[in-house]
């Protein structure tokens, strides 16, 4: 039975990928890609030659229900990001939904995504955990961070490097400076960095070089 296949793509390290996800794009009939380009220049290094397809925030709304007609038609499809597992802070929840309602079998690889190495790094208890993602850039922001203020869980958050030290004092003006905390960029990569200690030592130590990167901060639950 033909099927969706949602496949994970390394954050970093190409050597991340697994060899069932190779697999899997060299069968599948067709790869959908947030960024073409990217993504071609990830296919082409393991030698994987298969029509790609543009899949991004922008369209996806418009294309789940045609992507469906595809899979229907017989055709096995490949959904992948520019790094980690689609539907993680990336397109994919739509399509994943609708091939659902659709009774078209959905099938998800293990794989790379960002938090789940930043989380372990962090020292932090990881038994129990909230993942929070991208918070909204304007409108509702600080709602979101007042709502975690109590929360006992440890607390994950994505962050660009053009919004990481707002988003450190934002939180440290709503949960305190002396709050444990973890921030990780460019994981996987050469210049891997992991800083760890109070929101007060991440936000000094973040605010010592431009940031760059992508970045995971681990923010301790409540009295923890």
């Amino acid at each position: 039975m033909s099927r969706l296949y949602i496949i994970p793509t390394p954050i970093g390290n190409l050597k991340d990928i697994t060899i069932r996800a190779i697999e899997i794009l060299k069968e599948a009939d067709l790869v959908l890609a947030e960024d073409t380009r990217k993504s071609r220049t990830l296919l082409k290094h393991f030698e994987i030659s298969k029509p790609v397809v543009s899949h991004h925030k922008f369209n996806e709304h418009i294309e789940s229900e045609r992507i469906c007609k595809q899979i229907e038609s017989g055709k096995d499809i490949a959904l992948i990001t520019d790094a980690g597992t689609p539907g993680i802070s990336d397109p994919g929840f739509l399509l994943v939904r609708t091939c659902i309602e659709k009774n078209i079998e959905v099938e998800t690889l293990p794989g790379a995504t960002a938090f789940v190495p930043a989380l372990v790094n962090s020292g932090l208890p990881c038994d129990r955990f909230c993942f929070e993602g991208f918070l909204p850039q304007k409108k509702g922001r600080m709602k979101r961070i007042r709502n975690l203020e109590d929360e006992e869980r440890t607390i994950v958050f994505y962050e660009s490097p053009h919004r990481i030290i707002k988003l450190v004092d934002q939180i440290i003006d709503i949960f305190g400076p002396e709050r444990k905390a973890s921030v990780s960029r460019e994981l996987t990569k050469v210049y891997e960095e992991n800083i760890r200690g109070s929101l007060a030592d991440i936000a000094e130590r973040l605010k010592e070089t431009q940031p760059k990167g992508e970045y995971v901060l681990i923010v301790a639950g409540k009295d923890t």
